[in-house]
């Protein structure tokens, strides 16, 4: 039977090499220890220690930044910074069950309209020591539940959401999981749990309004088929028939929308229905492509047509003519439902206990109607 010690002169004898030159065993380097906190195996003890503060403090500049003092704060993160100090944020999570993630589902970033509010989003939740996780679900229900199971095994404290028109079973599983849920870019009186956004059907009653009002007469519509954009439609129809107009051509394209799919719109558009005089798109990219349709069909925007959109992306004002658009606030929609969820997450209900904030909208008239 082997022995303690002559086990221990075996594992010796494995773990050396034989010198070339001299036959003699050299000892084989060991290997090093997987450490955590960066490729140095720096701990969070040793940042303390350049620092001048406790471990605790350093803990609380990775998990509730706004409780440092400003001053110790980016102490801290400059020795961070120097020491290339990557904090564990798997085994925080696993000791104290909080991940200090927040899970956003969007459907693109790939123009403003979301990308405005995610960004604000994300800054307002880092400085309160939360990072974002961003999926995108492209404007489908099915891929939004599916990416919803995705980030949830990632255990995020919070979820913010695209929208208020969402499967049941999304509902329903997150209902049983018991997290914060914070709904956006749209309205609705049975949200989920909280919920910052708009009408959309107000948004296309106002454009209606806005067309009668500049005497149109024969109005016409290009909008995507997602729940938001119907939404605009309907609002935009609905508002019409109150005066009288009920014929209403459309061109109904698949999102996201373009100004390439503008610009082919327009002129089927007008071939079915000729003597259009306004026209609302559904996005100001669409209706940036329906101006340059325009010009090429010799139709003059806006004595014989006008063409609103939605969105106010940034060259919006840079077109010609300049174009008219509905202006939403991203900015507040990010800020607002940051707070929202810090709030919940800290165990609050809000300055008044408001769960539901409608940011309403601009529509801005220029050249282009």
């Amino acid at each position: 039977m082997q022995t303690a010690k002559s086990a221990a002169s075996t594992a010796d004898k494995a773990d050396a090499t034989v010198d070339a030159k001299t036959g003699t065993h050299a000892a084989t380097p060991a290997r090093p220890k997987r450490t955590r906190g960066g490729p140095k195996g720096l701990r969070i003890t040793d940042v303390a220690a350049q620092a001048g503060v406790s471990p605790i403090t350093v803990s609380r500049v990775f998990n509730s930044p706004e409780s440092v003092a400003p001053e110790t704060l980016e102490r801290v993160r400059q020795v961070v910074q120097k020491l290339g100090y990557v904090p564990n944020r798997l085994a925080g999570g696993l000791s104290s069950s909080r991940s200090r993630l927040v899970a956003a589902i969007v459907p693109t970033i790939s123009h403003s309209l979301f990308s405005e509010t995610i960004q604000v989003f994300s800054e307002t939740l880092s400085r309160a020591g939360y990072e974002v996780l961003l999926a995108l679900s492209g404007y489908s229900a099915s891929s939004e539940e599916s990416l919803l199971d995705t980030v949830l095994s990632r255990r995020p404290e919070g979820v913010l959401l695209t929208g208020v028109a969402h499967t049941d079973s999304l509902r329903e599983r997150l209902a049983s999981v018991g997290i914060p849920v914070i709904e956006t870019w749209d309205t609705t009186e049975t949200p989920i749990d909280m919920l910052v956004g708009f009408s959309h059907y107000e948004i296309g009653a106002a454009v209606a309004g806005h067309f009668l009002d500049r005497g149109v007469r024969r109005p016409a519509l290009i909008s995507a088929n997602d729940e938001r954009a119907l939404a605009r439609r309907a609002g935009f129809r609905e508002r019409l028939a109150q005066a009288g107009i009920r014929a209403v051509a459309e061109e109904i394209v698949a999102p996201p929308s373009s100004v390439a799919v503008g610009k082919r719109a327009l002129p089927e558009l007008i071939a079915r229905a000729p003597g259009t005089d306004a026209v609302f798109c559904g996005s100001d990219l669409l209706a940036i492509g329906a101006l340059g349709a325009a010009r090429q069909l010799g139709l003059d925007v806006p004595k014989q047509l006008k063409i609103c959109g939605f969105g106010d992306l940034e060259f919006s004002t840079e077109t010609t003519p300049q174009l008219s658009t509905v202006r939403v606030d991203g900015t507040r929609i990010g800020v607002n439902a940051a707070r929202f969820l810090l709030d919940r997450l800290n165990g609050e209900s809000g300055a008044s206990g408001e769960r539901v904030l409608d940011v309403g909208f601009s529509l801005l008239a220029r050249e282009s109607t």
